[in-house]
């Protein structure tokens, strides 16, 4: 099983279609929760590299629900989106949902659990592809790299609301 650390996430890759991203948060999970699944929060620090924007965040939180996010990279112009549906909604400890980034990508299944002890939570993704290719090719956009910054802004984002 590689592993891998961006900041203060850890990456490893279970079997050969998934990816597994594991952070630990000053918050409770609820919070953590909140940050997950509401608008107003996502759009705010699921942006991966800096420079980009989510202009639409749709969320639609309920088993057989639709989300829909679309990013806008300031400087140049480009965009890019993603879609699913939420197969599992159990508030505040799991949630399942589908990911699709296009027509040329194959969907893929993304695990969240959020796991409390002692006002921390450990917030833990797993994604699994169809196919290793299908999991190479998404690591290889720099998802991870991605993935751990918007962990870092989520971070930054938790103490701002700890402290209003």
């Amino acid at each position: 099983m590689a592993q891998a650390t961006s900041g203060r996430t850890t990456f490893t890759m279970p079997s050969d279609r998934t990816v597994r991203a594991v952070r630990e948060f000053d918050a409770p999970r609820d919070l953590i929760w909140r940050a997950h699944t509401e608008p107003e929060h996502v759009k705010n620090w699921m942006l991966g590299p800096d420079g980009w924007t989510m202009p639409v965040c749709e969320i639609d939180l309920r088993p057989g629900g639709r989300w829909h996010w679309r990013w806008r990279n300031e400087k140049t112009g480009e965009e890019f989106g993603m879609t699913g549906d939420y197969r599992e909604v159990r508030r505040p400890e799991r949630l399942v949902n589908t990911e699709s980034w296009g027509d040329d990508w194959p969907e893929s299944v993304s695990t969240a659990e959020f796991a409390e002890a002692n006002g921390k939570t450990t917030l833990t993704v797993t994604a699994e592809w169809p196919s290793k290719e299908a999991r190479d090719r998404a690591i290889a956009t720099g998802m991870n790299e991605g993935w751990g910054k918007s962990y870092d802004r989520l971070e930054e984002m938790l103490a701002q609301l700890r402290r209003d």
